[in-house]
């Protein structure tokens, strides 16, 4: 289905990675307001024991390592490593072990049907490329496994950080593309109010 430039969910695939200092800072920016984000995919994605997770886009693994405490196997995937020291720098003294690994949405390196759930947390607006990510979703979960895709709330027009979110059009456009890959029962929904609100998208894997 060919999208427009307004209506793409990855509208800012075209942003350089996150590297040295400045990318350091930005994962510690991360942590403070990711436990929001980290419950909301635990509940759309109905996360219990014995699940295996796959968070796409980790940043600084808060998500990954609230994962870790019910799943049976947890691995947060960036393609910054400033961004997987940082996280393993957290995680170092925790009971429940989270495994790190560099790489990509659209090359993730897991074997094929390998995990339940798969979350990408504010990081699908910065895949490079769409469909690519959608096909290695499809390829790493199981049979009924759970996409989870949750990004801020972004007013059309917005600028600068405003911008790196999804507006109401982008998340229709991301839950198209899941169904155009073969996943079904694609919903999008918006979650809290004000600034704070944020937009997601479930889908299940065939």
């Amino acid at each position: 289905m060919p999208m427009t430039q307004p209506s793409v969910p990855n509208h800012h695939a075209h942003f350089p990675g996150f590297a040295g200092p400045a990318g350091f800072l930005a994962a510690a920016s991360m942590v403070p307001g990711g436990a929001g984000n980290a419950r909301l995919a635990e509940r759309l994605s109905e996360l219990a024991a014995g699940d295996a997770v796959a968070d796409i886009g980790c940043g600084p693994g808060t998500a990954a390592r609230r994962a870790a405490r019910l799943a049976a196997a947890v691995v947060g995937i960036d393609p910054a490593p400033v961004m997987l020291r940082f996280a393993r720098f957290l995680t170092r003294r925790s009971a429940h072990p989270v495994r790190y690994a560099e790489g990509s949405a659209e090359a993730l390196p897991l074997p094929d049907s390998s995990v339940t759930v798969a979350w990408s947390i504010a990081s699908v607006h910065h895949w490079n490329d769409l469909d690519a990510g959608l096909q290695e979703a499809r390829r790493v979960l199981k049979p009924g496994g759970r996409l989870v895709a949750i990004e801020r709330l972004s007013r059309p027009g917005a600028k600068g950080l405003a911008s790196h979110g999804w507006t109401p059009e982008q998340a229709t456009a991301f839950a198209d593309r899941c169904l155009a890959h073969g996943f079904t029962d694609a919903k999008v929904n918006q979650h809290g109010s004000g600034r704070r609100t944020t937009v997601s998208v479930t889908a299940t894997a065939p």
